[in-house]
């Protein structure tokens, strides 16, 4: 009575777009010169754009408009 109770499910890794495309991504991270995210992306995105904005604000025509306004 309870028979139907008996099956497992069996799941195989994701394949994107499929065709044996997980095969290839495989073989891609596998080189030598393949691209590595070893820290934090919000960190690091963090860092270099602050490093975008002193660069900035060290600009001679830089101009601060919220500074501009209260005068």
């Amino acid at each position: 009575m309870l028979d139907f109770l008996s099956h497992k499910i069996h799941l195989t890794p994701p394949d994107p777009l499929g065709g044996g495309l997980a095969e290839e991504i495989a073989a891609e991270r596998a080189e030598p010169e393949a691209i590595v995210l070893d820290e934090e992306p919000g960190e690091s995105l963090a860092d270099k754009w602050q490093e975008a904005i002193d660069e900035f604000k060290n600009d001679p025509e830089y101009i601060d408009l919220m500074r501009s306004m209260d005068e």
